[in-house]
């Protein structure tokens, strides 16, 4: 079976899901899968992924595994003694086809569901591989993986390039994943400074990297005060979490304007940096220094984390315009854990309602925008003054 441990997703599932155990316990949320890539019908391996989420739902953590998440600073005692409870259930994810595709929702509480969004999209990738590239060499990808181990030595000051693997979701397979973490390990220790698969963290002692995700911001639309407050209201909640700890911030998901407006100078010094996952990167710099410099606060003594579709060039691009005025570094996903030499596919699993309310991610790439209700998009642009852009993923 493909998921083996309940460590094998990113370590935001589990400081979203400690969040939501203290201040959300009662929240009821719906999850909504699609695969992006045009052509692609995975109606086949629909009872092959039945068949991994009862696997998936029989995986408890083990005593090794509770005292690895125990050795997390940020994770409190009665968390890891829920999560020594813990298993997820099957009964609330239902598998069917709409318009010739296959469709996956995931409804219930959702401190009893967060966990399946990143396991599930692993699934879904590592079957659709083997099905369709079942006799694949991965000599070609070992080539790639080679290569950009060397465009890392090579830079002018390489360990100054500070990445983490975010690849879990939409990798080839648990064991490619797996070989490529271990290579990264070996041969760049430096620059390689983490990865978000909490599994991986654990077997080659790395750090477990990320903090919050889209999700936890959108849900607060409908756990929080009037629409146009519930950025701010899901910050204050992460800072009450968390304390200063994990203070990386998210900045798209009502857009980068939206953003600077709320995150004014109490939260400028409060959190650690932001993170980018849509839009230009080279604008949303620019725009994050300008800005914690308008607040009073040195840009140098923060953190600004990229995380959208990045490959070790473009990251180096980055990193070369901004490194000697804030702290850079990069979470590259499926450059890393799918780039052997055939297409993979583009999937996600997105946060659609909470509490029976529609929510919303606005982003600041069009085709990122996740909405089932276009009355209700309309409303959250105007209650974030974001403009029209063109259609999302509906």
């Amino acid at each position: 079976m493909i998921i083996q441990s309940l460590l094998d997703t990113d370590i935001y599932k589990y400081s979203m899901m400690q969040a939501v155990l203290h201040q959300f316990p009662g929240a009821e949320v719906e999850y909504r899968f699609k695969c992006r890539t045009k052509g692609v019908d995975l109606r086949p391996l629909a009872k092959d992924i039945e068949r991994e989420i009862e696997h998936l739902c029989s995986l408890r953590l083990d005593p090794e595994e509770l005292n690895y998440l125990k050795s997390l600073r940020y994770l409190t005692d009665d968390f890891i003694e829920f999560l020594r409870l813990f298993h997820l259930q099957s009964r609330f994810v239902e598998l069917d086809e709409e318009d010739e595709q296959l469709t996956l929702t995931i409804r219930g509480p959702w401190l009893h569901t967060i966990l399946f969004e990143v396991p599930l999209l692993a699934i879904i990738s590592e079957l659709y591989c083997r099905q369709t590239y079942p006799e694949h060499d991965f000599g070609e990808g070992r080539r790639r993986l080679h290569e950009k181990i060397g465009q890392v030595k090579a830079l002018d000051r390489p360990d100054e390039f500070i990445f983490a693997d975010f690849g879990t979701r939409r990798r080839f397979s648990r064991e490619w994943h797996d070989e490529v973490v271990g290579e990264l390990a070996r041969e760049i220790p430096g620059s390689l400074r983490g990865t978000s698969n909490v599994r991986l963290a654990r077997e080659h002692g790395l750090v477990p990297i990320g903090t919050m995700a889209h999700e936890f911001i959108q849900a607060c639309q409908a756990l929080g005060p009037r629409l146009a407050e519930t950025q701010r209201f899901a910050f204050e909640a992460w800072a009450r979490e968390y304390r200063g700890d994990l203070g990386i911030a998210l900045s798209d998901t009502y857009s980068l304007p939206a953003f600077l407006r709320d995150f004014d100078m109490y939260f400028c010094k409060l959190f650690d940096g932001a993170r980018q996952d849509s839009g230009d990167p080279f604008h949303w710099a620019e725009a994050m220094i300008e800005h914690y410099r308008k607040n009073r606060v040195d840009p140098k003594t923060r953190n600004l984390i990229f995380s959208d579709s990045l490959d070790i060039p473009k990251a180096a691009d980055i990193w070369r315009r901004f490194r000697d005025e804030t702290n850079v570094s990069f979470g590259i996903g499926t450059n890393l854990t799918n780039d052997t030499g055939v297409d993979p596919i583009n999937i996600v699993i997105k946060m659609t309602e909470c509490n029976s309310q529609p929510v919303v991610k606005l982003s600041d790439s069009p085709g990122k925008v996740i909405s089932t209700d276009r009355h209700y998009l309309a409303w959250v642009r105007q209650a974030f003054d974001v403009g029209e852009a063109s259609e999302g993923d509906g």
